[in-house]
């Protein structure tokens, strides 16, 4: 079971159990701990990819399932996992169940896309994915998390390596969309995944203390749009070819979000820059960083 002899659940008052892992309970409504399974969902197609191709030094793939029976719930480690033709997920029970009794240790079992809570992979020594993991260790100090990370095995959890899909239909995608752009020198894609006209509404509620109506708002938009364009004519457009790169989410609306992104360069340095982003017509904007 290797890892899972060691780490386990997803919670903060620790169950101790002879021979098996300590399990962390964490409120369900913790806000933390459900961003981190959106996030495994949100990402799982990368899992899916790499677990049917792996890629060069990536090991120990594992998948986190929502397993019910009657009222009891629990989330629980699958080995070895495989994937169905209509998005189930199949994987053996890494771990003795303590909540649920309708699986048991190595039975195999079978969920469905909208049951996993969360996947990993090991590449390279580094933690990719596990993101519940990475929940509860960013609650946890002191000697509590000097004993997590020592139960990992020498496993490193960094700022990790997000893999959303790069479309319009979550912040992280937005931005990843824009920056496809930018790899690509298309500068009509690029200025599609943006908003200037928000754009400029924010800026001059932040700069100008004079009344701001529609006619200033649209002339500022333009301002931007024409600065964005012989900006990327004079300097070409940026590059993210081999950079990899990990979000941070900051929810101030159901419209209005700040992520951070942060990138790892081939050399190992780090970049890390917060950009406004905001749902427009049901579709996420980028705009520009915020300061």
């Amino acid at each position: 079971m290797g890892i899972l002899k060691k780490i386990f659940g997803r919670k903060q008052n620790i169950r101790k159990r002879n021979g098996n892992p300590d399990v962390y309970d964490m409120p369900n409504e913790d806000e933390r701990m459900n961003w981190a399974m959106e996030k495994a969902r949100l990402t799982f197609h990368y899992f899916k990819t790499c677990t049917e191709n792996p890629k060069e030094g990536q090991a120990y793939f594992s998948v986190k399932a929502r397993i019910e029976d009657g009222d009891s719930v629990e989330h629980i480690w699958l080995l070895e996992p495989s994937f169905d033709h209509e998005g189930n997920v199949y994987g053996r029970v890494g771990n003795e169940p303590i909540d649920v009794k309708n699986v048991s240790l190595d039975e195999k079992v079978g969920i469905a896309f909208d049951h996993v809570s969360d996947w990993m992979i090991v590449e390279y020594g580094r933690l990719i994915g596990g993101y519940t993991l990475r929940a509860i260790r960013e609650g946890l100090t002191g000697d509590a998390l000097q004993n997590f990370d020592k139960s990992l095995g020498g496993i490193v959890i960094d700022e990790g390596e997000d893999h959303f899909l790069p479309d319009h239909d979550t912040p992280e995608g937005a931005i990843l969309a824009l920056e496809e752009a930018y790899d690509q020198d298309d500068l009509e894609k690029s200025l599609s995944c943006k908003d200037f006209k928000k754009e400029a509404e924010f800026l001059l509620k932040k700069s100008v203390q004079i009344e701001i109506d529609d006619e200033l708002i649209e002339n500022t938009a333009e301002v931007l749009r024409l600065s964005f364009i012989k900006n990327m004519q004079e300097n070409g457009m940026p590059k993210f070819k081999g950079i990899k790169r990990a979000f941070q989410r900051q929810n101030l609306s159901k419209e209005h979000c700040i992520v951070t992104e942060i990138c790892r360069f081939p050399d190992g340095g780090l970049s890390r820059q917060r950009l406004n982003t905001y749902k427009v017509d049901g579709q996420w904007k980028v705009l520009g960083l915020e300061e």
